[in-house]
């Protein structure tokens, strides 16, 4: 019967009961919707991308391509991989959202259907995929507290039963505990050049990146978690037993901190630790941190923050000597930038002893060290600690280590000349390319963008005549970079280095310093001279001297009573000492006693 329906044979349906009418009809549907190869729908936004594109459902799977064309941009799914499939309102339209078996992928975005699709695609997710396609309501109440759900891929923020918004795990980057009640989740930061990834999964973890869509995003959000909370046991695939016993009670926010970083794999990540280093000083940010080293990733972890930065994060590294001779100095440039609340830290600057030194043994599989690091990392490390953090760096990382340049030694000898940027002190490096200030603000100034240096004295003339200010003028209208209070000494050295590089260099010091070594002259003569200017605010003088307007006691107009009371205002010290000298005058005495009788008279 049903090959004939399908063929355009009719039938009277009236003679079948009210259920095999109903199963008829179910059937029908059924072999009417296999008979079809695919579904396309167009206008559809992968991933909040900014291009929309062609969305095509088929029995082996789904794929999505924008409309633009261009290679690269072509995202498909495997049927086997599709777990669940949720419907529900979303920016432009109605949205599909797709959970994967595959975490490289994660959750699949597709929005832009109408509402009018919904049983036509839900036909398709039970007959292809036997998913059923549920259809979820947003909570629209307004309200900020409710309670947060761990998913799969996700945490779900609930209001009333009802999910208020969703955060996909990939897109969280670091979390940590803002308070006793509080957890700041950190999001991915977009890219600085804002281009569109077309829908392309990359990430906080290279993985699950949505598309940038505007270019402001969201960062930073704070949950504040009262009470306490206890742990349910697990499963052996790592879910929750609902009836399962439970764990010790304790804060809920360090349950749902651990939680986080358990789900959102910012704890532990993928793959072994090759290396690790403990309580490592970090100038900025300021505090110790432990540095694990994974294949693609490091991991600071300190008392309060931890963080795990991706080595393409990583945009210089730099090994700098001190000018102490004690230490040496490693400064990593990150884009994007670590971030500690509303600060931002683009340059971690990390200090070693130089005489500190380490035994490691790389955790490395012996075919990986010799076919993927080759020439790049040793089993086997016995250096000073700086050297051997740097080295394993560079090998995992492929990033070159820059060091101070050769073409520049100050008078000291050293490879760095110590200044301030403003109230904050610290060394200035001269590179190849750029010039280095740190440890704070660390500042880093590309020689291809520097128009000119201005060296200049600023201050009085006995200060400016020992040191000396450099000031950068940048190109394209940047702001300027001063550094001030240079030893006089350096001078020399630093504008050699300018000449060398061919950097375009002003020295102002040489216009003023007639004025400035008679103004050191007559600040000399000053010191040196008997006349009234240079014996003003002399001690002896004071003690010699006869002041016109002060009085003897005799002569002193101040009535008695104000005389006496100011004598009695010591009294207690008079005496304090009379009992301590054990011996005191009968005057002293008859005065004492008659105080009382004076105060009593001022009181009338």
């Amino acid at each position: 019967m049903l090959k004939s329906l399908l063929r355009g044979e009719s039938y009277h349906v009236s003679t079948l009961s009210p259920l095999g009418t109903a199963a008829l009809r179910q059937q029908v549907n059924l072999c009417a919707f296999h008979a079809v190869n695919m579904e396309t729908f167009n206008d559809i936004y992968l991933n909040l991308s900014k291009k929309h594109g062609v969305t095509r459902f088929a029995e082996s799977g789904f794929g999505w391509k924008p409309t633009s064309g261009g290679e690269g941009g072509t995202f498909t799914i495997d049927a086997s991989k599709i777990i669940s499939a949720q419907w529900s309102r979303a920016a432009r339209g109605w949205e599909i959202k797709v959970l994967s078996r595959d975490s490289n992928e994660g959750i699949i975005q597709l929005d832009g259907f109408k509402q009018d699709d919904f049983e036509r695609i839900a036909k398709l997710f039970k007959v292809w995929y036997s998913v059923n396609l549920e259809s979820k309501e947003h909570a629209l109440r307004g309200w900020n507290w409710g309670k947060a759900e761990f998913g799969k891929a996700e945490l779900s923020f609930n209001v009333a039963n009802r999910p208020a918004f969703e955060v996909p795990y990939s897109e969280i980057s670091n979390t940590n505990l803002a308070g006793k009640n509080e957890v700041a989740v950190d999001f991915s930061a977009p890219n600085e050049n804002g281009a569109d990834t077309n829908g392309s999964l990359g990430g906080a973890k290279s993985r699950g990146k949505k598309a940038l869509g505007a270019k402001d995003q969201l960062v930073e959000m704070r949950f504040y978690i009262p009470g306490v909370a206890s742990k349910k046991e697990k499963n052996d695939e790592g879910e929750e037993i609902e009836d399962g016993e439970q764990g010790e009670e304790q804060n809920a926010a360090n349950l749902f901190y651990e939680t986080l970083i358990e789900k959102a794999e910012i704890g532990e990540v993928a793959g072994d630790t090759f290396a690790t280093f403990l309580e490592i000083l970090h100038l900025t940010p300021r505090g110790r941190f432990d540095i694990d080293m994974y294949e693609n990733s490091f991991r600071l972890r300190g008392k309060t923050y931890d963080y795990k930065i991706q080595f393409d994060a990583m945009k210089k590294f730099m090994l700098l000597p001190k000018p102490d001779d004690m230490h040496s100095l490693i400064v990593i440039g990150l884009d994007p930038p670590l971030r500690q609340g509303q600060t931002r830290y683009p340059f971690l600057v990390m200090q070693f002893k130089r005489d500190e030194e380490v035994n490691l043994d790389l955790n490395m599989k012996e075919d990986m060290l010799e076919t993927k690091y080759k020439d790049k990392l040793q089993s086997h490390y016995e250096a000073p600690i700086s050297v051997v953090i740097s080295d394993i760096f560079r090998g995992l990382s492929g990033k070159r280590i820059t060091r101070p340049s050769r073409d520049f030694i100050s008078h000291h000898e050293q490879s760095g000349v110590k200044c301030s940027i403003k109230a904050n002190e610290g060394h200035l490096f001269c590179l190849d390319k750029a010039f280095m200030f740190v440890p704070k603000p660390a500042t880093y100034i590309s020689m291809d963008s520097i128009a000119s240096v201005t060296m200049s004295r600023v201050g009085g003339a006995m200060a400016a005549s020992r040191t000396f200010d450099i000031t950068f003028t940048m190109k394209n209208g940047q702001n300027e970079h001063q550094f001030s209070n240079i030893n006089r000494e350096e001078q020399q050295p630093l504008e050699n280095f300018f000449r060398a590089k061919g950097i375009k260099t002003k020295n102002e010091m040489a216009d003023d310093s007639g004025a400035i070594l008679a103004a050191a002259l007559q600040d000399e003569d000053l010191a040196s001279s008997d006349g009234e200017v240079a014996n003003r605010g002399s001690a002896d003088e004071d003690d010699e001297s006869v002041d016109e307007d002060f009085k003897t006691e005799s002569e002193s107009e101040v009535g008695e009573e104000f005389d006496e009371n100011h004598e009695s205002s010591g009294s207690d010290s008079d005496e304090e000492m009379a009992d301590a000298a054990g011996d005191s005058d009968a005057p002293a005495e008859e005065e004492m006693v008659e105080r009382p009788k004076k105060k009593q008279k001022m009181a009338k």
